[in-house]
């Protein structure tokens, strides 16, 4: 009689072990999307203003993700650098934009204050006509009996040559009004007729 080897006992059924996620990176994410969408807003003028606050979280998400992959808990370590480059290309692109404009309202402020030498011309045949002269802000106004007429003044602003109007009488005549800044004439015009009005507007 043949002696039959016994099976060994059944093992429970063992499913292979699940495997480990890698881990995420989703602040260094985050840092490189706000530092590129920053980046790409800055150099738009006015626009660029949204900018400031992209590029600065940009930055400190982008360094946050750094960190986090140097402790061994995040990946994607050349997104979170490629996210750090463009928030700080983007923050010295706004930053820039300030110096411009600070520049630019210095340019504008001392344009404004300094004083420039105008001369209003009135020629041409007409008689008793109107004339209205000066800064846009404090024109001034007298009644002409004869032409040629001229005034010099200083103005300031950012329109140094102001205004020259005038208006003939009913008799009519040609009129010709003519405004000169700083030595160059900015302003001519003339009409003609009963009542007929020359505008001069200096820059």
């Amino acid at each position: 009689m043949t002696q039959q080897t016994p099976y060994p006992p059944a093992m429970p059924y063992q499913g292979q072990p699940p495997q480990q996620q890698p881990p995420r990176n989703g602040i260094g994410i985050t840092g490189f999307v706000l530092g590129l969408v920053g980046l790409i807003f800055s150099p738009i003028p006015f626009i660029g203003v949204i900018a400031w606050p992209l590029v600065i979280l940009g930055l400190i998400f982008s360094i946050l993700g750094v960190v986090r992959v140097n402790k061994g808990v995040a990946t994607n370590k050349v997104l979170s650098i490629v996210g750090i480059v463009a928030s700080v290309l983007g923050l010295g692109v706004c930053i820039a934009w300030i110096f411009i404009f600070n520049s630019a309202v210095n340019e504008v402020q001392d344009e404004y204050n300094r004083t420039a030498a105008v001369t209003y011309d009135v020629t041409g045949t007409g008689s008793n006509v109107e004339v209205t002269y000066g800064e846009a802000l404090n024109p001034q106004s007298e009644t002409v009996s004869t032409l040629p007429w001229s005034k010099q003044t200083e103005n300031k602003g950012i329109i140094k040559g102001g205004m020259l109007t005038v208006m003939a009488d009913e008799n009519g005549g040609d009129i010709t009004c003519k405004i000169t800044v700083d030595g160059a004439v900015v302003a001519e015009n003339t009409a003609s007729g009963p009542f007929a009005v020359a505008v001069c507007t200096g820059a």
